[in-house]
């Protein structure tokens, strides 16, 4: 037995004991309490939403470039149309508007993909394009402000009855 750890089965944790973080931050996006928004991969937790993001962006963003087949003309449209969807999902969510959907946020992260690589194209082609950055900034301004507003709402103590009840009498 030198050198072997024996299989001791799967770990069940204790009810009180709260979830350990198995997955580095930078690869999951999320702490373990939240690994549901996740996807494992070889044994590691990876943030859905990027794993559905990222590589089908890479794959619009190639398709793209590929040949003369896609009119530019629709660029303006799948920048500022195909993720609002998944915007105003990660908004709700975030301030708890709504419940966490895993098929929601695949389905709506694939169509933010696609305009994901219509982005990376024309950036690729102008680094300062003015449509990118201004779908970029729009957006990025409205999923901060969501995510903040929703931690802040997340940490704030819920009020004691009592004193609710004095804030509602007149």
């Amino acid at each position: 037995m030198s050198g072997s750890v024996p299989d001791l089965g799967p770990y069940v944790p204790l009810r009180d004991e709260p979830p350990l973080a198995d997955t580095p931050l930078w690869l999951s996006h999320h702490h373990p309490e939240a690994y549901d928004r996740c996807a494992v991969v070889a044994g590691r937790h990876v943030c859905r939403r990027c794993l559905v993001l990222y590589p089908l962006a890479l794959v619009a963003g190639v398709a793209i470039s590929l040949g003369s087949w896609w009119d530019h003309a629709w660029d303006a449209w799948v920048l500022w149309l195909f993720p609002l969807p998944g915007v105003i999902e990660f908004v709700l969510d975030n301030l708890g508007r709504i419940s966490y959907s895993a098929p929601r946020q695949v389905v709506l992260s694939a169509a933010g993909a696609l305009a994901a690589g219509v982005g990376y194209v024309r950036y690729l082609d102008h680094r300062t394009d003015p449509l990118v950055w201004s779908v970029v900034a729009a957006y990025t301004a409205a999923c901060l402000a969501g995510a903040i507003v929703g931690g802040l709402r997340r940490d704030r103590p819920a009020p004691d009855a009592d004193e609710a009840g004095r804030a509602a009498a007149p």
